[in-house]
């Protein structure tokens, strides 16, 4: 049972005996002394899609939904359903656009290190890994001397999602960006 200040975007919790993911999670620390910090979690239902607001207590339990995470890759999208294939039985999931939300952006033919989370066998929702190197395709030209400065621009990366880079960097580089924050991490090695 995991507590409410060690949720995680991703995870899955029984609320009112229905399976939701997390969605958001904002995080409110109160200024007076003694009181407590407060976590604002936005779900949807898996079944359903149906959006759901609450807020907890740091200290607050939840009960944990027990899936089954699959080791996937993507294959292919067709109109607004997406089909991931299990990388040890070759089973396929399709999922529909409206259960996976911001998630598509990092979606690209072959892209592997998804987990497929299942729930009695059906696929729910995915997993993305954590980082993904991709090639800037579409950004200024770099600046010499920008490092020493902290600012940044923006680069169309080569799945068209668009993030904040460093002034230093160029077209044709590789970088590494989270994909549950969209933010630039390093440069890839």
């Amino acid at each position: 049972m995991p507590k409410a200040c060690n949720l995680q975007k991703g995870n899955v919790v029984h609320i009112h005996d229905q399976p939701y993911q997390v969605k958001t999670i904002e995080v409110h620390s109160p200024s007076a002394r003694g009181a407590n910090t407060l976590y604002k979690v936005r779900f949807n239902n898996v079944a359903t899609g149906q959006k759901l607001d609450e807020t907890f207590k740091g200290n607050d339990f939840l009960e944990e939904v027990d899936l089954e995470r699959r080791p996937s890759s993507f294959l292919y999208q067709d109109q607004s359903l997406y089909t991931f294939m299990d990388s040890e039985n070759y089973e396929q999931y399709t999922l529909s656009k409206d259960f996976l939300e911001e998630q598509v952006q990092w979606l690209q033919d072959g892209l592997e290190g998804i987990a497929v989370l299942l729930l009695n066998g059906n696929p729910l929702c995915i997993e993305l890994p954590a980082a993904m190197d991709l090639e800037i395709t579409e950004t200024a030209p770099a600046l010499k001397g920008a490092s020493a400065t902290n600012r940044t621009k923006p680069a169309t990366l080569s799945i068209g999602v668009v993030v904040q880079v460093p002034e230093y960097l160029s077209v044709g580089e590789i970088i590494r960006v989270n994909t549950e924050t969209g933010k630039f991490m390093s440069r890839a090695k």
